[in-house]
């Protein structure tokens, strides 16, 4: 039976649907990441890829690789069975209603974060919003590791970690908390694209731009799960890539 919009609404949050929904774009990114660079870790990749595996990395070498594998499909493959036990079978129709919402949100969220940083700077060109260094299949692999990486560290673990610590510590309402939890963490998700050798030349507009993305991708975590937004981040920088 085809879901209604209130059941659909919340089977995308579910972790059986939202998980699995992001699993591809997991192992896209880390095939095409291997193609480009023949090698499981070193060469071009995604900047949260790497924070979150560095640490592996520096406790175990490759080993520490396998090790971070195994937890991150581990954990998630025991998200999805406790799922399934409690919430029954999967719904392909789910994921396709899944992929479409993806792509309406990156191609909305493309449009505000760039209408309003043009109206909050006066008329910035979004050509000068992007910093366009890489190859197109090198952007295309960085691309598909934001949606990926940047909201496992950013939303999942930043923004997630900083509204529960609202709540539990200082009282707060789950709107206060989440408020709160999402303006640090579009600020701390902006100003980590500008860290390191390869890191974007720092500059008010991309930050503004950047910033303004980052509650919109906050807001969409907290009310549609991390599949969606996931996706959502990939295409929305797809987009990007195509328009730089």
């Amino acid at each position: 039976m085809p879901p209604t919009t209130r059941t659909y609404w919340q089977l995308a949050r579910a972790p059986r649907y939202s998980l699995l929904f992001a699993l591809p774009l997991l192992l896209l990114y880390e095939l095409l990441a291997f193609l480009l660079t023949h090698d499981a870790f070193l060469g071009v990749r995604n900047g949260a890829d790497v924070m979150l595996k560095s640490v592996f990395v520096w406790l175990g070498g490759r080993n520490g690789l396998v090790a971070f594998g195994l937890l991150l499909l581990g954990v998630g493959g025991w998200l999805v069975v406790r799922d399934l036990k409690k919430g029954g079978g999967l719904q392909p129709r789910v994921f396709l209603l899944m992929a479409l919402e993806s792509v309406g949100w990156a191609v909305v969220f493309g449009w505000v974060a760039g209408s309003l940083t043009s109206l909050l700077l006066r008329g910035v060109p979004l050509a000068l919003l992007l910093d366009a260094r890489m190859d197109a299949p090198t952007q295309l692999m960085i691309s598909l590791g934001a949606g990926l990486y940047e909201e496992l560290l950013f939303r999942v673990l930043l923004v997630a970690g900083l509204a529960y610590g609202a709540r539990r510590l200082w009282k707060w309402s789950p709107t206060a908390s989440g408020v709160f939890a999402a303006v640090l963490g579009a600020l701390v998700f902006s100003a980590f694209h500008y860290i390191g050798p390869l890191g974007d030349r720092l500059t008010l507009a991309s930050f503004t731009f950047r910033t303004i993305a980052g509650l919109l991708f906050s807001g969409l975590y907290l009310t549609r799960g991390f599949g969606i937004t996931a996706w959502t981040h990939a295409l929305y920088d797809v987009i990007l890539v195509m328009m730089s």
